[in-house]
């Protein structure tokens, strides 16, 4: 079986992340949820993310004596779900993000630089 945990291991690119959860998901997870379900999911772990940043940094509070989250694993877990639905659904990442930066980078060309809020 591959190692999927391994420290020494160097840096994934994006394409070879989608690759390494399909190789997960069709080995130890056994097959993927339904695109339904891992939209729900995708949702769940949103708000774990949602819930941390609003009590590290808003104004609520974590509970007395509950363990602090981890926020890199709750992320974590958002693009693992991400990622799941994009094999499912035939999105190479790594091309959408591309394209998309490169949308931003068209439409906001100046548009950011020139908003006053921001300065």
């Amino acid at each position: 079986m591959k190692e999927f945990i391994n420290p020494d291991t160097p840096p994934l690119s994006i394409r070879e992340a989608q690759e390494t959860i399909h190789e997960w998901i069709t080995t130890i997870g056994v097959r993927y949820y339904s695109e339904l379900t891992n939209m729900a999911v995708l949702c769940e772990e949103v708000g774990e993310v949602a819930r941390i940043m609003a009590r590290e940094y808003g104004e609520q509070s974590f509970k007395k004596d509950a363990p602090k989250p981890d926020l890199g694993d709750e992320l974590a877990d958002v693009l693992f779900v991400l990622m799941c639905i994009a094999n499912q659904t035939g999105i190479d990442l790594t091309q959408a993000l591309r394209k998309n930066l490169d949308k931003k980078t068209k439409r906001d060309a100046t548009r950011h630089a020139n908003n006053p809020k921001l300065k």
